[in-house]
């Protein structure tokens, strides 16, 4: 029992770090943009009415909508857009069109989560470190430089590996929430009837009054739940009871006491709404407060520089991207992984995304569409989990979703006019890595329907090259196909070249699934072919991580025994030439040849040994 105390307790302090830091942060500039926007008149019951707007904000999409009925739709304990994909596709596995438009749906919002990631980071950092600016004006000139220094030292360490740091991200963020917390309570017993705001009632008399300020200042006050989609996303890291614990325990009281608290400033200084957080804090406080905001914001980029590592790997292999080099950064968590490529090109984008925009009020525009949308995509899926996979009545699943629906919709269509403030920017991300993604599945389903057209059965190719058979040589050679039952052309090169067979030959064929895990015991499915040939289909969840080797061992006691120094690997690999056809557009067909060549192989995927020999294959239109 107390064993398991401790575990909840170091869980629900993990889940306050790595899925709270970035809600956490939002306290720096979110009221700030509200009021500094010029649309809100600044009198004390605008204020009132904006505090209980965020205040329900917060408890709608977050608590109700994400923590209550959102975290239930676990996919076998994960969590996130991809399992949520994943949940509704299955659902609606026997209705092939929906199943296609809902496909095409969540890859448009896990491309989304790009643009989102680009902009977020960018934000945070930028506004911690714009307290300086409250220190002393003379700041000002170097909160650019500082920022981007930040952001380099962060994702220059990635590569190392979170392990050593990431013990103390739940405490540093503890702090933070508490520091905050103490924060607003400092300026409520100044004014504790700004408390009175909780009721919704000022929410809504505000919204009568205002309609159309109402629906404009939707997009500021969608600030107030950045990260909101983590909660889902981190659900497999630290399960559900420690991520609604570190809410409703820590992250929302500490959030709703500082706003009340800057909202009390406010009611006392007016003059405080150039930087109402930074402004809360006495003089001498400020310099520590700016330390720990930015080591906040860091911690926050750093949870999400680590899912779009995670959400990259998942897509992959749900057969959305190439296979990229993937470097594991901790010998005994699978999940911790460094992907170069992703890593530079969210910098090269973060470092664009502050040179051009140059403070958070100007990111703040920027921000918002391509996380409502986000919001809007999950609260869709969730409707078809909730109705063809759980099977509940109709009318409960519109009940359920429709209240939510018809709040995403509404900070989405008023973020929309943000759209030419800098919208653009992350819907462009977005747009990029949608194209990228469609292109690349696309171009392997003609690649995979033309190679299977002019493909060999590997069964009869066998009974022929037995009649009279080749110098069988010592040792194991695996080789890798995309399609069971189908000649591979790197044992026609062998065979052609070297005039040889290796004594055992195994016909590998991986297939990834829409489910997260598979387990060992469901692994392999191995069919014996005669003549020490053996065709091998291997499965993998989206979040397993695909081990060749470990996972060819279980073959022993199957009569087929590997030996590691006596095992070949060999890859095949077409060379792709685009055409005019009736394919997929010129562009696309150019952009999918490219990616295919610059693909950087399964041998890094699939943690192949170094004696994995790539074979070129015969040069393929498409």
């Amino acid at each position: 029992m107390q064993s398991s105390k401790s575990s909840l307790a170091a869980l629900t302090l993990g889940a306050i770090g790595v899925v709270y830091g970035d809600i956490g942060t939002s306290v720096l500039y979110a009221v700030k943009e509200v009021f500094g926007s010029g649309h809100v008149p600044f009198t004390p019951a605008n204020i009132y009415g904006i505090l209980s707007i965020f205040f329900w904000t917060l408890t709608v999409i977050v608590s109700l909508k994400y923590v209550v009925l959102v975290l239930r739709a676990d996919n076998h304990g994960e969590g996130g857009l991809i399992a949520m994909l994943a949940l509704a596709s299955q659902a609606v596995k026997d209705k092939p069109q929906l199943r296609s438009v809902l496909l095409g749906v969540g890859i448009f919002g896990t491309s989304l989560f790009y643009g989102d990631g680009v902009i977020t980071p960018a934000i945070s950092v930028l506004s911690a470190v714009e307290g300086l600016e409250v220190v002393s004006d003379q700041f000002k000139h170097y909160v650019i430089p500082i920022t981007l220094v930040v952001l380099f030292c962060l994702f220059a360490v990635q590569k190392r590996g979170t392990s050593g740091i990431g013990k103390f991200f739940g405490p540093i963020t503890l702090v933070w929430f508490a520091c905050i917390a103490l924060l607003g309570l400092s300026h409520i017993v100044g004014h504790p009837e700004i408390l009175w705001a909780l009721s919704p009632h000022h929410a809504l008399g505000f919204m009568w009054a205002n309609p159309g300020i109402s629906f404009i200042i939707l997009g500021a006050v969608v600030l107030c739940v950045t990260g909101a989609e983590a909660l889902y996303a981190d659900l497999g890291h630290f399960g559900k009871r420690p991520i609604r614990l570190a809410w409703f325990g820590v992250a929302m009281p500490a959030l709703t006491l500082n706003y009340f608290g800057q909202g009390a400033l406010l009611l006392a200084e007016p003059e405080a709404v150039k930087n109402p957080f930074y402004m809360m804090a006495p003089d001498w406080a400020l310099v520590p407060l700016v330390i720990l905001a930015t080591m906040a914001t860091v911690i926050a980029s750093q949870a999400l520089i680590t899912g779009a590592f995670s959400v990259t790997k998942q897509v992959i292999q749900l057969g959305y991207l190439p296979r990229l080099n993937i470097q594991h950064t901790s010998v005994r968590d699978t999940g911790q992984i460094y992907m170069p490529l992703v890593n530079w090109g969210l910098f090269v984008a973060i470092v664009l995304a502050v040179v051009m925009f140059r403070s958070s009020s100007n990111l703040a525009a920027a921000y918002g569409i391509a996380v409502t949308l986000d919001m809007l995509i999950t609260t869709t899926l969730t409707f078809f989990v909730i109705r063809y996979g759980w099977r509940y009545p109709l009318a409960l699943c519109i009940a359920a979703t429709g209240c939510f629906f018809v709040v995403d919709l509404a900070f989405f269509a008023s973020n929309l006019l943000k759209l030419f403030q800098g919208g653009w920017f992350p819907l462009m991300i977005g747009g990029i890595v949608f194209s990228l993604m469609m292109t690349w599945k696309e171009g392997r389903r003609l690649l995979n329907d033309k190679l299977r057209a002019d493909a060999i059965d590997l069964k009869d190719f066998l009974e022929s090259i037995f009649i009279s058979p080749p110098m069988r040589v010592d040792g194991t050679a695996v080789f890798l196909t995309a399609e069971t039952g189908a000649v591979p052309n790197a044992l026609l090169h062998n065979l052609k070249h070297n005039k040889v067979l290796h004594q055992q030959n195994l016909f590998v064929t991986v297939h990834n699934h829409e489910t997260p895990w598979i387990g060992l015991d469901k692994r392999l499915q191995v069919e014996p072919l005669g003549h020490d040939c053996w065709q091998v289909v291997v499965h993998y969840g989206f979040k397993n991580d695909p081990d060749l080797p470990r996972a060819l061992e279980l073959l022993r006691g199957r009569g087929c025994e590997l030996e590691p120094m006596t095992t070949s690997y060999f890859l095949s690999r077409d060379t792709v030439i685009p055409t005019i056809g009736s394919g997929m557009a010129p562009w696309r067909e150019k952009l999918f040849a490219q990616m295919h060549h610059n693909a950087s192989g399964a041998a890094d995927f699939l943690h192949l040994p170094n004696n994995a020999v790539v074979e070129l294959g015969s040069k393929i239109e498409i």
